[in-house]
């Protein structure tokens, strides 16, 4: 999935004229900046499907609630529910299903990996990453080390690296793991430095991300702070609400670093005001969004143009 290929571009710029043709859906309330303007996948407890430039739904799941999702290079949507794990086609039929193996089980990522398998993560009392092939069987299996019963806080997003390892982050272990394939933990990137305040700051890592630096950049969702870390665990780069004259961070989970190098955070915890926004490297809010809460997302245009590319979500 290096490149989006042919098909892929054309469903996107299908989506980009419909964006276009549709301005009486558009809410100016819903962009601050009228210079950017992004279409993007949202997973989010109140509506999960694709936004178009315009601010009006392209695209509807009908199943509300999802936790993380990627629109893929054939144009079809794969999303992650707590219960599930659904793959629709360019017609809307599910051509993919996973469902949780046990009730009090959740289930956290849905990637579609470069071998064609399915990346989920499944907490439970065997906390696990799992790769299934298309037909749904278990390819790998690898245990995970979350230090906590605690199943809705034992781990989020994770993601496979080139490497063959997986980069997993554990809540209430103030922890980033990356983990072999033989699920040995080789590195650990940790959320309670003193530098961030502590354990006492409650910095529990949702998202991470490798960046093409080598370094990691982590929401911080309880502890409203965004970093960036280098491969050492030391930290780089720091965003946080002293940041701006408002509290924008309003439990971060989702993040997605852009190829101009700006980051758009997903302010989970917003009830009202900025959901969605886009930053500079200097910290200057450039694009954000208001309507629908935002638990993860996927931009997929800028002013028309497909982001090219492994999406960094």
């Amino acid at each position: 999935m290096k490149i989006f290929n042919a098909r892929f571009t054309f469903f996107l710029a299908a989506l980009a004229i419909l964006c276009i043709a549709a301005v009486s859906f558009r809410k100016p309330s819903d962009y601050k900046n009228k210079k950017i303007s992004h279409m993007f996948f949202i997973a989010g407890p109140d509506f999960t499907g694709i936004i178009g430039e315009n601010g009006e739904i392209s695209w509807n799941s009908g199943k509300p609630g999802a936790r993380d999702g990627f629109v893929l290079p054939n144009g079809h949507v794969l999303i992650c529910w707590a219960d599930e794990v659904r793959e629709y086609d360019n017609d809307k039929k599910v051509v993919f299903n996973y469902r949780k193996s046990a009730p009090a089980n959740e289930l956290g990522t849905a990637v579609r990996l470069e071998n064609g398998n399915t990346l989920i993560t499944e907490s439970g009392k065997e906390p696990r990453l799992l790769e299934l092939d298309q037909q749904g069987m278990i390819k790998a299996w690898i245990p995970l080390l979350p230090e906590t019963d605690n199943v809705h806080m034992q781990t989020r997003m994770a993601r496979k690296l080139p490497s063959g390892n997986y980069i997993v982050p554990h809540l209430l272990a103030f922890k980033v793991k990356e983990y072999t394939p033989e699920g040995k933990v080789i590195k650990t990137f940790n959320t309670d430095l003193p530098a961030l305040g502590g354990r006492a700051s409650e910095n529990w890592p949702f998202t991470a991300i490798r960046l093409k630096n080598g370094n990691t950049l982590i929401t911080l969702t309880h502890g409203n702070k965004v970093v960036e870390m280098n491969p050492d665990g030391q930290v780089v780069w720091e965003l946080s609400n002293d940041d701006f004259q408002a509290k924008v961070l309003q439990d971060p989970c989702g993040a997605q670093r852009l190829p101009n190098g700006n980051t758009v955070i997903a302010s989970y915890g917003a009830n009202e005001g900025i959901r969605l926004f886009e930053i500079d490297r200097k910290k200057k809010i450039v694009w954000s969004y208001k309507r629908y809460r935002v638990h993860d997302f996927q931009i997929l245009t800028t002013n028309g143009k497909p982001i090219k590319g492994n999406p960094l979500k």
